[in-house]
């Protein structure tokens, strides 16, 4: 009787004890290949791997592993090895799990058809820090058994249509001024929210805490009424604040919004991917699975993502040039140290399949121009899609930042703007398209902070609180006269609107994007002039002496020698387009940048001479109006 007794009490514990043990044990290194396995739609790769937990130190799950997977179209191109990470327990959006063994890499494909996989997945200390390509013989061994896994999966057609941009395909930087869609082959031009900097400083995301008073946590509370049947949440309904907000501004026509992805320190010092704001070799994963949810939502939207990577009070304060531990929020003092690369990792690894989007190096960047390039080449090293890269800086910085990376000086593939005026948009946009072209690298230039610090792009006239306001330094028919148009009659690739700091709903504390209702409408205006009238604006150069009035920042013409000319003038009378250099006839539209719509046919002139802008003679001194001239 002892031993049946013995046998049923250790019997108990075993059942007791399993459960836990099995929760806690190594993956069969089993594959799972998830998602719509469709062109351009974002496939998912996941291993049954090694059992870790977030705060986990030896070994740390995410620099001392590295999980790489080599996705390959059947005809042997494209061939992209992209970055993993750690997983979790593969849910962890939902229940908020910081341990498991779910590791995972994300495909979009180019191609449909076959596409086979190859694992990649080492141990060693520091091994995830560096690129798989460059690593040489290392300390790093096999994870047995996910190292060596292989398989394939089928990839349909699209079946997206519309805005989606799964129906476009990947943004690519192609040599020129704009960005050009693989699937469609379209061109490129953005318009939209610059402002909140601290959109993901949102309560429904896990883990994210509001530090000061000025810059609290953000629930989009006005945009909930936005979100739709349908559409993701989380946690039994979190996140509708913020789905409803990416959908309102996708309604307006707009396709873009920036956010800062890490300021400790900075300005809201409320946005960071970490488990802790000051533990920066432990990243949180069911806060990053959320954030994912809203980037996901935002490409079926048709929206660009904007990645603010750090702000000028993390790349190093401009303090610690001697590397002094004095700046605790910097990754490794602005140096391309393990923190920093393990950043730029974990951001790629996780949001790199994402079709339209930048990596931003920084918000008014203050790194050296050494320290700038080390980590633009790791970034383009890491990214499989080799995705835009670009830098923004002070007003009074440029010249000092931009031009020693310039041309064969950088990776960069472009400039992201700001000043002090929105009426120097043109002519700052002006400057680099052409200093870039010149030193043969093209850049896209985009105006992502136009205007004085303090107010940005203001709310409209009407919106509550604009009546204590009156005098401001640039107002809303300002911004789209210079800002919007001043920017692409420049070459310039878009713009995205600054809130500034001292009026409703700015920077720091937007939560709802009607508050620029107008602005939006301007913008999608501009966007749908280019688009559903066919003008080739990639095509076409600046050509400001063409106008009789240039220099005076009130007429600026794009053309396309011996086939079409374009010309955005704030004033009806006293200008003049000069086609002495062109022969036979130009038939004339004239559209209505307030009101938008279809062109209306003017008449047709004789080339040969300057010919007068066909404005509408109703219209005040004070209106702008946009006049195309097509040879026929």
């Amino acid at each position: 009787m002892l031993t049946r007794y013995r046998f049923r009490f250790v019997l108990l514990l075993m059942l007791v004890a399993t459960p836990a043990t099995l929760a806690e044990q190594d993956g069969d290194g089993s594959v799972a290949v998830t998602g719509e396995l469709k062109q351009w739609h974002k496939v998912t790769l996941t291993v049954a791997g090694p059992y870790a937990r977030e705060t986990d130190t030896d070994p740390n799950p995410f620099t001392d592993y590295n999980l790489s997977v080599t996705f390959t179209h059947e005809s042997g191109k494209p061939s992209y090895t992209a970055p993993g990470y750690f997983a979790a327990d593969g849910d962890a959006g939902e229940n908020s799990a910081t341990e498991g063994n779910k590791w995972r890499a994300h495909l979009s494909p180019d191609k449909p058809g076959r596409w086979t996989y190859a694992v990649s997945f080492r141990q060693g200390r520091g091994v995830a820090l560096e690129p798989v390509h460059r690593r040489a013989a290392d300390a790093s061994v096999p994870v047995v058994p996910c190292d060596g896994k292989t398989g394939s999966f089928e990839v349909a057609e699209t079946d997206k249509t519309g805005r989606d941009l799964r129906a476009h395909g990947r943004l690519e930087y192609v040599g020129k001024g704009y960005l050009r869609f693989a699937g469609s082959g379209e061109y490129f031009l953005k318009a939209g929210a610059d402002a909140p900097e601290t959109l993901l400083a949102y309560a429904d995301f896990d883990n994210t805490l509001a530090r000061k008073k000025d810059a609290p946590l953000k629930t989009y509370a006005p945009h909930v009424r936005d979100w739709r049947e349908g559409d993701p949440a989380w946690q039994g309904g979190k996140g509708k604040g913020l789905i409803g907000a990416i959908n309102y501004l996708s309604s307006t026509g707009c396709n873009a919004f920036s956010f800062l992805t890490y300021n400790a320190g900075g300005d809201g010092d409320n946005v960071w991917p970490f488990i802790e704001r000051d533990t920066k070799l432990h990243y949180d994963c069911s806060k990053l699975d959320q954030w994912q949810v809203v980037f996901d939502h935002a490409q079926a939207r048709g929206m660009y993502l904007h990645f603010k990577l750090q702000e000028t009070e993390i790349d190093d304060n401009r303090r610690g040039r001697d590397h002094n531990a004095d700046v605790p929020t910097a990754l490794d003092g602005g140096d391309l140290g393990p923190e920093r690369r393990l950043y730029c990792r974990e951001m790629i690894a996780r949001f790199g399949y994402l079709l339209a989007l930048n990596w931003n190096l920084g918000e008014e960047n203050t790194q050296s121009t050494e320290q700038q390039r080390a980590m633009a080449d790791y970034i383009k090293a890491i990214d499989p899609y080799d995705h835009h890269i670009v830098v923004h800086t002070y007003p009074n910085q440029q010249d000092r930042v931009y031009n020693p990376l310039l041309g064969g000086g950088s990776v960069l593939t472009g400039a992201s703007l700001q000043n002090s005026d929105v009426r120097d948009c043109h002519a700052q946009t002006l400057k680099w398209v052409k200093r870039s072209a010149e030193a043969g690298r093209p850049w896209v230039v985009a105006f992502d902070e136009p205007g004085e610090a303090s107010f940005g792009t203001p709310p409209d006239p009407d919106y509550p609180g604009m009546e204590r306001h009156q005098q401001l330094p640039a107002t809303v028919d300002d911004v789209r006269k210079h800002a919007l148009w001043g920017t692409l009659m420049a070459g310039g690739a878009g713009v995205e609107y600054y809130f500034g700091y001292k009026l409703p709903q700015n920077d720091l504390n937007c939560e709802d994007w009607r508050s620029r209702a107008k602005t939006w409408a301007y913008s999608a205006i501009a966007l749908a002039f280019f688009r559903d009238h066919e003008v080739p604006f990639w095509e076409m150069q600046p050509r400001d002496d063409l106008v009789s009035t240039s220099g005076t920042n009130q007429v600026h013409c794009l053309a396309k020698k011996g086939e079409m000319y374009l010309v955005y003038t704030h004033q009806t009378t006293r200008c003049a387009l000069d086609l002495s250099h062109e022969q036979g006839k130009f038939k004339v539209f004239l559209f209505n940048p307030r009101l938008g719509g279809a062109l209306v046919p003017r008449e047709t002139i004789e080339a040969g001479g300057k010919v007068p802008l066909n404005g509408n003679p109703k219209a005040s001194k004070e209106s702008d109006w946009v006049v195309l001239y097509v040879k026929q």
